[in-house]
């Protein structure tokens, strides 16, 4: 084809308008990527975004989050490596709260704002929100960050009173039927805890957010009972967990609340299909209620039984089912031998699902006053706290009585770290070597030699 200086002309307008139209769409792209932040994280343990837990907690924190870094240079963490991990990872949270502020200051040049600061470690962080600071040492996980910033924003600072001396599930306790584990998993979120004698005492003390009763073994004696019912009466919160219908000294207590506690347990007939036995129970059905809204985590009840409360004019509760299980299986009357076949009994048992959980809630004086029974203390054990949900809806329940409904959230899992071990050899570390420069410089370096020569031969095609 023969090329005149017409077609040269027309082949000239034509390439400078695609070049025109090219470096506009370049310029439309950046200014849409200024404007509109859409962030994908493919990894396992989700390194570069916020979990929703996260995100739930820095939409209900209204003021700026303020984080200072003190950090040398020099430091023993990887100077300005340290510098910019940090910087990458605070970014992670002011892409969704604008006003998290973040700043670094050398020790070493300026010791008396690390001194004015408390600091005593190179590296050391200090988050303040709403006139309230911590400190926290790298390496710092999303987890971590967030029960800070909870730590933070929490409005009641009252103790979590338990019930002890009568075989209690331990709040502090570290056997394998205690609580100690969801105690910790409390601590971290801001929570102290306070251990009245109500044997001494003369009543159960006021200034408390809530008094934790959790399954007694032994009968709790007649004064004991009386004041935990006067303090109900005076507008308490409570949390009682019971394992089973022999309420060890507090019927009072449970007329009071009009609770009442089955004699049998919950089989489900589903639990076969996780690996377990029929008298394990399985939850993903919950009440309408501000503890399990938008709670969608399975959550698993060993040896549960149903409660049941009714409120009326007289004793002013609104009552709420909070979870149930075993929609495939039923209610004993009785209880199952060990190695016994579950088979129902449509004279005695009751189908599916079933009710173990409540919260009863009214009006005392100017203030609400709430309580929670649950007729399982085994999902909280040391045991069974770490299986699926268990965990988040045992922390919901506590954030709900103790008024910091803001608070409820799914709490932000820990990281899953995959860690690649290489052989400590020759041949194991020229493998190593490969593999990371051959993604390093080789992989790269071949794309480009592999261009040039598709280019060249289409030139001289």
């Amino acid at each position: 084809m023969n090329i005149n200086r017409k077609l040269r002309f027309q082949l000239l307008v034509q390439n400078s308008f695609f070049v025109v139209l090219f470096l506009m769409l370049v310029v439309l792209l950046g200014y849409l990527a200024g404007q509109y932040h859409v962030a994908k994280d493919i990894t396992q343990a989700n390194r570069n975004i916020l979990t929703q837990g996260s995100v739930n907690v820095l939409k209900q924190m209204k003021e700026p989050i303020n984080i200072t870094v003190f950090a040398t240079k020099d430091d023993a963490s990887g100077g300005d490596n340290f510098r910019k991990g940090m910087i990458d990872f605070i970014a992670r949270y002011q892409r969704e709260k604008k006003n998290v502020n973040l700043k670094f200051i050398n020790p070493s040049i300026e010791p008396k704002l690390a001194q004015d600061a408390g600091v005593k470690e190179d590296g050391e962080v200090v988050v303040e929100y709403n006139k309230r600071s911590e400190h926290i040492i790298p390496p710092i996980a999303e987890q971590e960050m967030t029960n800070l910033l909870v730590r933070l924003s929490r409005t009641n600072q009252q103790a979590v009173m338990y019930l002890d001396g009568h075989g209690e599930r331990n709040l502090l306790g570290v056997k394998n039927h205690d609580i100690g584990e969801f105690g910790k998993q409390l601590e971290k979120k801001g929570f102290k805890f306070a251990n009245p004698d109500l044997t001494v005492a003369q009543a159960v003390p006021s200034n408390g957010a809530m008094l934790v009763i959790a399954s007694p073994q032994v009968n709790v004696s007649e004064v004991e009972a009386k004041k935990i019912k006067a303090y109900l009466e005076r507008g308490g919160n409570l949390l009682w967990l019971v394992d089973d219908n022999n309420l060890r000294g507090l019927e009072s207590v449970a007329e009071y609340l009009g609770m009442t506690v089955s004699p049998g347990i919950a089989l489900d007939m589903a639990s076969a299909q996780y690996g377990a036995d029929a008298r394990v129970s399985f939850a993903s059905l919950y009440g309408e209620h501000a503890i399990t809204k938008n709670f969608m985590l399975r959550t698993l009840f060993p040896e549960a039984h149903q409660v049941t409360a009714i409120g009326t004019d007289e004793n002013g509760w609104k009552v709420s089912n909070l979870v149930e299980v075993a929609p495939n299986g039923w209610l004993m009357a009785g209880k199952l031998a060990k190695d016994a076949k579950p088979e129902f009994n449509d004279k005695t048992d009751k189908r599916g699902p079933i009710n173990i959980g409540v919260a009863l809630e009214r009006i005392y004086g100017k203030k609400g006053q709430r309580v929670v029974v649950m007729g399982n203390a085994n999902f909280l054990s040391n045991t069974f706290i770490t299986n699926g949900g268990n965990l988040d809806l045992g922390v919901n329940i506590v954030n709900w009585l103790a008024g910091d409904d803001q608070l409820i959230t799914i709490q932000p899992m820990p990281l899953k770290d995959i860690n690649v071990t290489i052989p400590d050899s020759d041949s194991g570390r020229l493998v190593a070597w490969t593999v990371f420069h051959g993604f390093q410089y080789f992989l790269p370096l071949a794309m480009m030699v592999a261009g040039f020569y598709f280019w060249w031969k289409r030139r001289k095609a």
